[in-house]
């Protein structure tokens, strides 16, 4: 086979990237290690920056989204009962908008189904192989046969345990991690949202999330320690739990219901550079993992996606090397900027086991802070609806 780009990854980064790509008449074939129907079912991001609802726009895959997401006007952060409201679109005159990544991947798919663009699954031993040579290779086996894909590049968005990064000769690359010392254990259930916006509370016990997929179907999360197991926590252990951790006003609204899904994430940030290996260049995942405190993993996907997208079309249009040249540092920087935000809010808003008194209050002050400063509710705000790409 051969192809422009061969895409590994066939999640949310490499469809979007496929979809632009295509639209351009630029071709692409996209590799995923996974079923379809598995892809479909990972229950990940709800929350959309600005940018990334235009870019889907921009695909051309933004008509379920427009119609079903919720655009959201801000979010309130609290401690103990103490509530302050980020007002998004009072401070910078955007939103962002909920509407989850299962959603967006399954409008991607439906897209590329509609072009026709070839997409592998089920594969196997990944070998990307020529990245300093005009020509570029990456081999796999599927359905029992070994397969070859000629390419002039590479797009790695096969997240973080792809071989796309680690085609990267490991003296070559500087990686950075922070792993958190706690992770989230969320449900989602059939019942209608506690708030109209998202609200990220910090308590006494701990961290916790009320955000949602829709007017009916809500999403929980609460701060739990590493050991634990989701299986470990019944429905009426954990709606307990969550009560105790929101103002108690909200509280006292909960409704509850039997979980639909229930699993523990753990917190890590991670970046990996350059970005750029000869003819391969990293996306999404396989390059940076973020806490979902900040909501940024998709988003950053989505950032990584235009940088690259705009590089190619530059590429094979004009023939200019200057945007895949500066892909890795343009798109670094934002990373490290939304790195930054996601670890600020997750050191804001949750409890660490070894912690003094003094921690506490910190968090407390910032908090306060918040609710008597605009100018600290801009910047936050700015941050969460996304920055500029």
């Amino acid at each position: 086979m051969k192809t422009q780009v061969a895409i590994i990854g066939g999640g949310p980064s490499g469809l979007l990237l496929s979809q632009l790509l295509n639209r351009q008449g630029i071709e692409t074939v996209i590799l995923e290690r996974s079923s379809r129907d598995h892809v479909l079912s990972r229950i990940r991001a709800g929350i959309l920056e600005w940018g990334a609802v235009e870019l889907l726009r921009e695909a051309g895959v933004g008509q379920r989204m427009d119609a079903e997401g919720i655009a959201h006007d801000g979010c309130v952060l609290s401690d103990n009962d103490l509530q302050v409201r980020i007002d998004f679109t009072g401070l910078t005159g955007r939103k962002v908008m909920v509407y989850g990544q299962t959603e967006v991947t399954a409008d991607l798919y439906a897209a590329q189904d509609a072009m026709g663009t070839p997409v592998f699954h089920g594969v196997e031993d990944v070998v990307i192989g020529d990245l300093d040579q005009e020509q570029s290779s990456v081999s796999f086996t599927h359905e029992g046969g070994r397969k070859t894909i000629a390419c002039s590049y590479v797009a790695g968005c096969d997240g973080f345990h792809g071989v796309s990064r680690r085609t990267i000769p490991a003296e070559k690359r500087r990686e950075f991690e922070r792993v958190y010392p706690f992770g989230w254990l969320g449900i989602l259930s059939r019942t209608p949202p506690v708030h109209d916006e998202l609200i990220y509370a910090n308590s006494d016990r701990g961290f916790a999330l009320a955000s949602m997929r829709s007017k009916t179907l809500s999403r929980y999360y609460v701060q739990v320690p590493l050991s634990d197991k989701a299986e470990d926590w019944s429905d009426a252990a954990f709606w307990d739990e969550l009560k105790r951790r929101l103002p108690s006003e909200v509280s006292a609204r909960l409704v509850t219901g039997d979980s639909i899904e229930k699993s523990i994430a753990p917190l890590r940030s991670f970046v990996s550079e350059p970005l750029r290996w000869g003819n391969l260049f990293l996306v999404g995942d396989a390059a940076h993992i973020v806490p979902p405190t900040g909501a940024k993993g998709l988003n950053l996907a989505a950032s990584d996606v235009w940088y690259l997208f705009h590089a190619l079309v530059e590429r094979f249009g004009s023939g200019s090397s200057a945007g895949i040249d500066a892909y890795s540092g343009r798109a670094l920087q934002r990373i490290w900027k939304a790195m930054r935000f996601s670890w600020q809010m997750t050191m804001l808003l949750h409890r660490f086991d070894d912690e003094d008194s003094f921690a506490a209050e910190m968090r407390k002050a910032s908090l306060l802070h918040l609710s008597q400063s605009e100018t600290a509710r801009r910047e936050l705000a700015e941050n969460y609806i996304g920055l500029p790409y």
